[in-house]
């Protein structure tokens, strides 16, 4: 009997993203946890992740790191439903998946820094509303697709291009991000958010 794929990380990271995908595919897994502050710094998890960083996934001998790969391999490998059939739209997968991480969350995370994750004595309030001004390129992309798409980025499907951009979108939704200059982005993210893996995942997030 095959072993469970084991994600190391906390949900109170970038591994919540894993744990959405895990959940989604119904992933026989388990949640090493391991943290920020030490877990990183342990000789045995720089073995798997040398960039010291969370989170990681091993799969019997492959090794991961990358929380939106690791979602684009679990979506590949497990999650029938998940990846879509047509080489046109992994081309898309792709895409939203580099867009992500390229024009989304580096400008997402200056606000998300700034407005509640730094003690508030580190917090510049001025790069916060910088941030938040930068988000507005974003999500107004993602409203213009999601005008033409339908109810997915892709179409009518939910696929993991949607889970790897709701997942990092997740920390505005959460954090009340005034979306409503972008009224299709919300009720999509209200759509992918609510979703029974999602809520599960969201749990293990939530009561961190």
């Amino acid at each position: 009997m095959a072993e469970p794929v084991t994600i190391y990380g906390i949900p109170r990271s970038r591994a919540f993203r894993n744990l959405w995908a895990a959940e989604e595919v119904r992933l026989d897994y388990v949640l090493e946890p391991t943290d920020f502050a030490t877990g990183v710094k342990s000789s045995a998890f720089q073995a798997l992740n040398p960039n010291a960083k969370i989170p990681a996934l091993k799969d019997g001998d492959l090794v991961l790191w990358e929380s939106l790969a690791i979602n684009l391999y679990i979506a590949r490998k497990y999650g029938e439903g998940l990846w879509p059939e047509k080489v046109e739209d992994e081309g898309r997968v792709f895409m939203w998946t580099l867009w992500t991480a390229t024009e989304l969350e580096p400008i997402q995370m200056q606000w998300a820094y700034n407005s509640f994750i730094r003690p508030p004595d580190q917090r510049d309030p001025a790069l916060a509303a910088a941030g938040a001004e930068g988000m507005k390129k974003p999500y107004g992309v993602l409203e213009a697709t999601l005008a033409k798409a339908g109810r997915y980025l892709l179409g009518k499907d939910f696929t993991v291009a949607d889970l790897n951009v709701a997942s990092v979108a997740y920390s505005a939704w959460f954090n009340k991000y005034d979306l409503s200059p972008f009224p299709k982005v919300k009720a999509w993210l209200d759509l992918c958010l609510e979703r029974p893996a999602a809520r599960r995942a969201r749990n293990m997030r939530e009561a961190a």
